[in-house]
């Protein structure tokens, strides 16, 4: 008995720890009012629609007992029953009070799910939109119509659970018989059973009128698209229709059943509802196929054009790309002297060369300081001011890393390494002569452009376990030439754990009995946990979707994570539907599944970003402020959570400059635009204009490619913006089909305003695959290549960017090596390529000049015929002296490298890659001169007799 009552006690207090630390946390955060309201309204589901299960059940086996016959029938099967009926008749209360709660459990916790829909329900706004069908407001398909089906299928669930306890109810008391002689039910179980079946097919017919409705938002594989929601021709013509014909024959045959408690006789009840049945086999089945099959196949176009304007309509404003400026772009430059774009160059875009999700290891190995620091692996792209003017910055933040601690413990995991320190920050657009990151906030403690702010993190994305600060324990703060420095948490985040409940409730919580009786928990100890920026807006706003990239930025003193998040809905008649988990997958979220979107929805057909969150790296304070204002799903939500999201006027001009259109968003766009872009029916339906996004080409993962932030200036726009960036192309094929760009820049009048160069048709211009195969099959670059890969060194490709200018589109892509002893990337070669001409060199500078010939005529080779002097080969570099210069070159990097001089190596190396390319350049002018200028056979780019050289970090 004693064991009974402490394991009882036991389970009754761990389910006490699961909620009081919920209440303690959402306390902490300043977000008790989310927790309460969430909780209340899940108990008033439970206990109402759990009631309403147990009283429907319980009701009718109790009607069923009441309308026994007194006497059974003489029969085997009647005297079977009597030893049941014997053997429950002293327990008859508590096996109906056992089955009602067990119905009314299950019930209960099935509506109490139902939180979201019934808090949207009540508090819905209108959309003041109205769905071209019916005439309703767009509210009714998003708020009403969910609430509805809702009641509908508990109904069906009560109905069918009522008729099953009833019927089985008198057939244990004798009022229905299998076996027996006579009549097969006595008259008050036919009446009782009549009355719920009729129940049944009553909502049934509620089911067929609502099934109206649910056309406007019923999914369908549609030619040129999945998904394709709304009435098609056969929906408003014959499923419609047929709809309603069913209701009016459901409500007929529910009145015949309802009757049968005066007629006492199945006959008509029976033949009505064979006459449903058929009913809807016949005309909610096969007339809808024969108006399909004989009515819309042979004239198509001509049927469905008008829903498909419908659908079209719908889609582009429920995923806010009707605003779209499509604009015919040649693709190729119509300027002669291409040498005149080269000083364009750096007015059309600030062309970033530091990729963020390559240099990640770079930022590591040179900015980790200690083991137990990490970045997360891939880096974030910002704007920071910089004399005066916006430049695109790589920045990450030095987070903790509990997997470099010199020992693990339960005190050094949880009380003395607690939260990383700094920011990390580099340009954008430049490297060191060493292709290193230029950085422009750097060290430990961090210094730089940044100014002064609060560099300990505490919250990160890193930061995934629980930290025990502000007690006697104290914390290691960071690490300098003079030993380790220590610190103690000051700020109010987290919760006490002064109070002895607390402990015991945390300590069965995590599972860490130690906390109940540590002595390193004292007097103003606090709890951290819940730590990464998305997992702490989801928790204080369940209704949003979070995108899958919080970034961090230095805001008036502060870090602060900014996490952009959605509302969406399922119910938007006529629009499209996507799968977010699918449509915002790319490269990145195939190799981090840290960059995933938080959806609390996957199928949604209408989203906005409509709030902004910020994290405090220290506090972890949440805010969240309104940015869509006129959404009426956030209006929605902001009823049901009043005071939860602050307006959008509270958003500071520092916090401002920081805020950039979401990728996710973009991503989910740029889908929906493969098929969307057109405007017309005829050529949706003809599916000759349908895109696709592009593989990333420059890995393996077969995902797609991931848009790119960078200031850059689209034709129409006099300045360089703050944008994200995508190409696209035909579906099926490798060519470019169009440009889309979208003004990333917060704060700005042309914020979120999407433009698309589409290219002609009739013309091939090279596509993302397309360019990177160029890059990699052209000799002079594929040997280049090959020699960057020499010993145990690694290329990486960088992100492909492609910026408009003058009618063509100019790519610019960095390489990177990872060689030598340390295993990190640095800067070795910039590709670009414009106009057919193609550029493989150690800077940006070199490569533009190359391909747009700035750094001088070109030297056209001599006409047929041509008897011109060829100039002396004492005037030319020879093909042996340049190699001669390069075997010295690469046996004094080996030389460097033994004394690990990576100074001198980096020199050597330079001077190597000099040496090639004279040889290359000595050859070809030999070629061209007849063989004069020593006639050495090509070279192959590596010294005779030696290893490939190996360019190190």
């Amino acid at each position: 008995m004693t064991l009974g009552v402490l394991a009882v006690l036991g389970m009754a207090f761990t389910m006490f720890a699961g909620f009081w630390t919920d209440w303690l946390w959402y306390r902490s955060v300043n977000y008790s009012s989310v927790f309460t309201t969430t909780l209340w309204t899940k108990i008033g589901l439970f206990f109402v629609f759990g009631l309403l299960m147990a009283l429907a059940v319980g009701f009718n086996i109790w009607l069923a007992h009441r309308l026994r016959p007194p006497l059974s029938a003489m029969s085997m099967e009647q005297q079977n029953l009597d030893r049941y009926r014997m053997g429950i008749a002293p327990y008859k209360k508590w096996l109906l009070f056992g089955i009602t709660a067990l119905v009314g459990l299950i019930a209960g916790a099935s509506a109490s799910g139902q939180w979201r829909t019934w808090l949207m329900w009540v508090n819905g706004v209108p959309f003041g939109e109205k769905d071209p069908q019916f005439k309703l407001d767009v509210a009714f398909y998003a708020f009403d119509l969910p609430w509805y089906r809702f009641l509908l299928g508990f109904g069906f669930a009560a109905a069918i659970l009522s008729v099953i306890a009833a019927a089985l109810t008198h057939y244990l008391y004798g009022g229905l018989r299998v076996t027996s002689p006579g009549a097969r039910a006595t008259a008050a179980a036919t009446g009782h059973l009549s009355v719920l079946i009729g129940i049944f097919v009553a909502l049934k017919a509620v089911a067929y009128w609502l099934d109206r409705y649910g056309l406007a938002v019923k999914s369908s594989d549609f030619r040129a698209t999945d998904n394709w929601t709304g009435l098609r021709y056969v929906d408003a013509n014959a499923y419609l229709p047929a709809k309603t014909i069913l209701f009016c024959i459901a409500v007929i045959c529910a009145l015949l059943f309802f009757a049968t408690i005066w007629r006492r006789t199945w006959q008509l009840p029976v033949i009505g509802f064979g006459l449903m049945v058929l009913s809807a086999i016949l005309i909610g089945g096969l007339y809808p196929a024969i108006v399909q099959k004989f009515q819309v196949q042979p004239n198509e176009q001509a049927k469905e054009a008008p829903y498909v304007e419908k659908n079209l309509e719908a889609t582009r404003k429920a995923y806010g790309i009707d605003g779209t400026k499509v604009t015919d772009y040649s693709g190729t430059s119509k300027t002669e002297d291409k040498s005149t774009l080269r000083d364009d160059v750096p007015s059309t875009a600030s062309i970033r060369i530091m990729d963020p999700n390559i240099v990640s290891p770079t930022f590591q190995q040179l900015q980790q300081i200690r083991n137990y620091y990490a970045f997360p692996n891939n880096l974030d792209v910002d704007r920071y001011a910089k004399d005066g003017k916006d430049q695109d910055t790589v920045i990450g933040l030095r987070e903790l890393n509990l997997a470099g601690i010199p020992k693990k413990n339960w005190i050094n995991n949880h009380f003395r390494y607690t939260h990383g320190y700094g920011v990390v920050a580099a340009e954008g657009t430049s490297a060191d002569a060493q292709g290193r990151p230029n950085f422009t906030e750097s060290d430990l403690p961090s210094e730089g452009d940044l100014g002064t702010y609060e560099q300990r993190i505490y919250y990160g994305e890193k930061t995934t376990t629980y930290s025990i600060v502000g007690g006697p324990q104290k914390e290691i703060d960071y690490s300098d030439d003079n030993g380790e420095k220590t610190t103690s948490y000051k700020g109010d985040s987290g919760v006490s754990l002064s109070n002895p409940v607390n402990r015991a409730a945390y300590a069965v919580a995590f599972g860490e009995p130690q906390i109940l009786y540590s002595g390193a928990i004292g007097d103003g100890s606090r709890v951290l946990y819940n730590r990464t920026p998305k997992e702490r807006v989801e928790a204080v706003a369940p209704w949003l979707t979070i995108d899958g990239d919080a970034y961090p930025a230095v805001v008036d003193g502060r870090i602060q994570w900014i996490v952009d998040a959605y509302t969406t809905t399922n119910g938007y008649p006529y629009s499209s539907r996507t799968t977010l988990g699918d449509t915002t997958a790319d490269s990145l979220t195939a190799t981090n599944d840290n960059r995933a979107v938080v959806a609390q929805q996957n199928q949604v057909n209408y989203i906005r970003n409509s709030v902004k969150a910020t994290v405090d790296a220290y506090t972890g304070k949440v805010k969240l402020f309104q940015w869509d204002t006129e959404d009426p799903v956030l209006k929605t939500w902001m009823k049901a959570f009043p005071d939860t999201v602050e307006p959008k006027s509270d958003i500071s001009k520092s916090l401002m400059d920081h805020l950039r259109y979401p990728q996710d968003l973009f991503k989910v766009q740029r889908e929906l635009l493969t098929r969307y872009h057109v405007k017309d029916a005829t050529t949706f339906l003809s599916g000759s204009e349908v895109w696709q996004v592009p593989d990333d080409p420059t890995n393996r993962s077969g995902s797609a490619v991931p848009p790119y932030y960078l200031s850059m200036k689209m034709p129409d726009q006099k300045a360089q913006a703050f944008s994200l960036t995508t190409t696209f192309t035909p579906n099926g094929r490798d060519n470019l089909s169009a440009f889309m760009a979208v003004d990333a820049e917060a704060g700005t009048g042309d914020y979120g305003k999407i433009r698309i160069l589409k290219l002609p048709t009739n013309t091939t211009v090279n596509g993302p695959k397309q360019v990177q195969s160029q890059f990699n099959s052209q000799e002079d670059i594929a040997e280049s290549i090959r020699l960057l890969r020499g010993g145990d060194s690694e290329v990486e490709y960088g992100n492909l960017l492609t910026v408009p200018l003058d009618g063509g589109l100019l790519y610019v892509e960095p390489v990177y090596v990872r060689g030598g002893g340390l295993k990190y990337p640095l800067l070795r070669k910039v590709l670009v390529t414009y106009g057919g001409q193609t550029a493989f060199e150690n800077t940006l500078d070199e490569a533009l000049n190359k391909v747009f010939g700035a750094d001088g005529p070109v030297t056209e080779p001599p006409d047929e015929g041509d008897t011109t002097t060829p100039p002396p080969a004492s005037d030319n570099p020879t093909v042996q002296q340049a190699l001669e210069d390069a075997q010295k070159a690469f046996d004094a990097g080996q030389e460097a490298l033994k004394k690990n001089d990576w100074e001198a190596y980096g020199k050597a190396q330079k001077d190597l890659e000099d040496a090639l390319r004279r040889a290359e350049d000595a050859q070809a002018e030999a070629s061209r001169a007849g063989g004069s200028g020593g006639g050495e056979s090509k070279p192959s780019g590596k010294p005779s007799g030696s290893p490939s050289p190996k360019p190190s970090s």
